[in-house]
């Protein structure tokens, strides 16, 4: 089966501005994440999907595809429903484009998971690493039933217990989706925003108003998102480490 990646930039988000062409180690963090990519599929089969003309000029210099959307996308998996219908592929793997840091092997594992369950949409997770809070609204904690499949996700720690929980191992979305033509068109239908996707600001979300479900697949992924500017320290350390691991 065909599958393509779509990388959703958005140049004007509202928690910063700009952030795809954020320079990590010199380099911007879109074009990180396009390298990363490129070594999953073939560059005829790789696109970042943007409304930005700055965004587009770097891609094109760095010689990737570009598709240009409209500047009016309520989310990342809206630009690439949008950027989709450009495109003939049985899968479409949405990967953020503040992921700079993510390991080619767990896009593979999407990828693979949505051959196996093609009437679902598939979504990473993983365990809250040390070096993370749970408690950062940044990072997305999610509960999973014993298929695998989406409980709920959330920005505020959950499962919550009426105990004092001292030890439990928390589990994060990765954000690494992957959909169908017909999935993506039923997400933006109705052109709005769910209630529940409102309120938390996670786009997934809706596919729970669209009766959809959601296959968790477990990753290995000490990946950092750069959600704010003082995360891409944490992101070139982690790179600098494996640079030198891959040295070794």
């Amino acid at each position: 089966m065909k599958a393509c990646i779509i990388i959703p930039a958005r140049y004007g988000s509202s928690r910063y501005r700009g952030k795809p062409l954020a320079k990590i180690l010199g380099r911007e963090m879109v074009l990180r994440v396009a390298d990363i990519c490129s070594n999953v599929v073939n560059k005829k089969n790789l696109f970042i999907a943007t409304d930005s003309k700055k965004i587009s000029n770097v891609i094109k210099k760095a010689h990737y595809n570009v598709l240009m959307t409209s500047s009016r996308c309520l989310t990342g998996t809206d630009r690439v429903a949008e950027a989709s219908k450009k495109l003939k592929s049985n899968i479409f793997v949405n990967v953020q484009g503040d992921e700079p840091t993510i390991n080619p092997n767990d896009i593979k594992k999407i990828i693979n998971a949505k051959i196996k369950f093609p009437n679902h949409v598939i979504c990473g997770y993983d365990k809250v690493h040390k070096f993370e809070d749970a408690t950062n609204s940044n990072v997305i904690k999610v509960v999973v039933n014993e298929k695998k499949e989406l409980i709920y996700m959330s920005r505020s720690l959950i499962p919550g217990s009426k105990k004092k929980v001292i030890e439990y191992e928390y589990l994060k979305q990765v954000c690494i989706y992957a959909f169908n033509k017909n999935e993506l068109s039923k997400f933006c239908l109705k052109n709005k925003k769910s209630q529940t996707e409102s309120m938390e600001d996670i786009e997934i979300l809706r596919f729970f108003d669209v009766g959809v479900k959601i296959k968790m697949i477990k990753l290995n992924s000490n990946s950092v998102a750069v959600d704010e500017l003082k995360d891409i320290k944490k992101a070139e350390r982690l790179i600098k480490i494996k640079n030198k691991k891959n040295e070794n």
